[in-house]
């Protein structure tokens, strides 16, 4: 899977907030300054060529939807950050986030409990 720009990623989000729209309800996500019209129709073209979006017609414009589920390239982000990183170690990623970001104990818990709730 190919890795999206923070501008993709951006109009991704939207997308997979809203499920389907057109460019016009995409910016109208955005926050402010709003980036112009065709700026957000050419990033919806890139993301049709990566695969991740794909269109319908409406009347004489499109509706675009995504096609890649927001879990799926969350999944593909967070391995290829892991393994960029942190040489594939989820424990030496923990550490470092509780090292850096003042990670406390309430948090690690709760980490624990998702990972005892995927094993169970």
């Amino acid at each position: 899977m190919k890795q999206l720009t923070k501008a993709e990623e951006e109009i991704m989000h939207v997308l997979w907030s809203l499920k389907e729209a057109n460019v016009a309800a995409i910016i109208e996500e955005l926050p402010e300054p709003k980036p112009a019209y065709n700026t957000v129709s050419t990033i919806v073209r890139i993301l049709e060529n990566k695969e991740f979006v794909d269109h319908r017609k409406k009347g004489k414009g499109y509706i675009y939807f995504p096609i890649v589920e927001k879990e799926t390239y969350s999944n593909q982000s967070m391995n290829k950050l892991i393994n960029n990183y942190f040489n594939g170690s989820f424990k030496s990623m923990v550490s470092f986030f509780m090292k850096k970001n003042e990670m406390g104990t309430k948090d690690l818990e709760a980490i624990l409990k998702e990972i005892n709730k995927k094993d169970s």
